[in-house]
Order: C-alpha cells, then sequence, then structure tokens
C-alpha cells in the first residue's frame, strides 16, 4: 500500500471511527456512511496532509477510496509540493 492510500485510508478511518483495515480502495463512500458533510470535512483533511486544493466540482466524482486516492495522487503529480532550497 503506497503512502497515498494509507493516509487517505487512516484520514477516513479516523473521521468515521472505524478500524482502517476494514477499508478498501473498492469500499464506496456509501458503504462506509460517508455523507456529504463527512466528504467535505475529510477533503479538507486530504487537502492539508498533502497540501492541494480539490476542485469543488471534483468532489462529486468521488464515490470510493480509490477515487479520493487516484485523484490526490494526479493533483500531487500535476502540483508537486514546493521543495525548499537552502544556500
Amino acid at each position: 500500500m503506497d503512502d497515498i492510500t494509507q493516509r487517505c485510508i487512516e484520514i477516513i478511518a479516523k473521521s468515521k471511527s472505524i478500524p482502517a483495515d476494514s477499508i478498501t480502495l473498492d469500499s464506496t463512500f456509501d458503504s462506509l456512511n460517508i455523507d456529504s458533510l463527512d466528504k467535505i470535512n475529510i477533503s479538507f483533511e486530504v487537502e492539508e496532509a498533502f497540501s492541494i486544493e480539490i476542485p469543488d466540482e471534483a468532489l462529486g466524482t468521488i464515490k470510493t477510496v480509490g477515487d479520493m486516492v487516484r485523484g490526490v495522487s494526479e493533483l500531487r503529480a500535476s502540483h508537486p509540493p514546493a521543495t525548499v532550497t537552502t544556500p
């Protein structure tokens, strides 16, 4: 399991107080009882954890944990985190 997958699952597990090992990439938000408010709160935590910004229109397309992981991966690839260089 890569870092993005693990961190997304941990964020979802924590927010819903469920065991992380019960969540897979195929888990739907409906099956995890994640409603629209939960999805917004989870997206804020994911944005903070990965230093990304999830477009509002993308939130409606996220139906599974795998969708979220793929979206985070794509956003990270298109906007890599800034690196700090010292002179």
